[in-house]
């Protein structure tokens, strides 16, 4: 599929070469991957970058610091399931029983 569609290709080879840049801790090297995904006509992944330049210092120290906060992303992703378990219905002291173990 590759060989006969250029616009799958380049996808393919940006898309690997974002991966890289996060697996690898390489964020000082987004600059360039941002250069090379304008310079093909793949308008979705033009949007990205546009999306990435409004925030690039956060989304560089993001791809190179170790730190990370996913862990208290996965708490408020919990939290929010619970709530919508309950319907709406979970005012603070309900919804504080149901997340907090009992002592």
């Amino acid at each position: 599929m590759r060989t006969h569609c250029p616009e799958i290709d380049a996808l393919t080879r940006h898309v690997r070469a974002f991966a890289v840049l996060l697996t690898e801790r390489q964020g000082e090297r987004l600059p360039d991957w941002l250069v090379a995904v304008r310079q093909d006509d793949l308008p979705s992944l033009h949007t990205l970058a546009a999306g990435i330049d409004r925030d690039r210092d956060a989304v560089i120290a993001g791809l190179t610091l170790p730190w990370s906060s996913g862990a208290v992303e996965g708490h408020v992703n919990r939290i929010k399931m619970i709530k919508r378990q309950m319907y709406g219905r979970a005012g603070f002291k309900l919804l504080r029983k149901r997340i907090l173990p009992a002592s």
